[in-house]
């Protein structure tokens, strides 16, 4: 909801791209471990951090990759839509959204992988629920004499982060290959 507007217009108005792309450049590469705290001054709960993190950490690469497809769009095809006096709704609705979708869809793959990443993170260090919390759970458990469970529980949750994070890849690829079209060159 934040993330694709945002690289729209970065990515169509150069004023806006010259603002925000130092911005861009200085926290987009702060760790998710540096965010949280931040999160939780703020919010005073660890939930509202939790997902703050999340937001703050996962949003760029929907910033970027839409704001460059942006850019990348032919100039043909905005010269066509200036000539036939388009409005910019018209301009975004019927020549970027659908030339910049495969760009999108990139950001939003990256942006959720990056977002299970921090989640599992988040949850490790804010406690509750989740698998991020069971892992770290069972670290803590792991100094019990004749505890080995725990090991093979760590290792059986890292393995469902990775199989959910795999099934997440998928059907992502999945949704981008189903709106990627091959242009045909003369």
């Amino acid at each position: 909801l934040v993330g694709i507007p945002a690289g729209f217009a970065i990515g169509r108005f150069t004023f806006l791209a010259r603002m925000f792309n130092p911005i861009i450049s200085l926290l987009r590469p702060v760790s998710p471990l540096a965010w949280l705290p931040i999160g939780l001054l703020v919010f005073k709960g660890a939930n509202p951090a939790a997902i703050w993190t999340i937001f703050i950490c996962s949003i760029w690469p929907m910033v970027i990759n839409t704001a460059v497809g942006v850019q990348r769009v032919p100039q043909d095809y905005l010269n066509v839509a200036r000539v036939l006096d388009l409005s910019e709704w018209k301009v975004v609705t019927k020549i970027l959204f659908p030339a910049v979708l495969p760009y999108m869809l990139t950001g939003v793959r990256l942006a959720v992988g990056t977002a299970w990443l921090v989640i599992v993170a988040a949850e490790m260090l804010t406690g509750g629920v989740g698998i991020g919390f069971w892992v770290w759970d069972e670290w803590n458990n792991l100094s019990i004499p004749h505890n080995n469970l725990n090991v093979k529980n760590i290792l059986i949750a890292i393995f469902v982060i990775g199989i959910v994070g795999l099934v997440l890849e998928y059907a992502l690829v999945r949704l981008a290959t189903a709106f990627t079209f091959e242009e045909v060159r003369s």
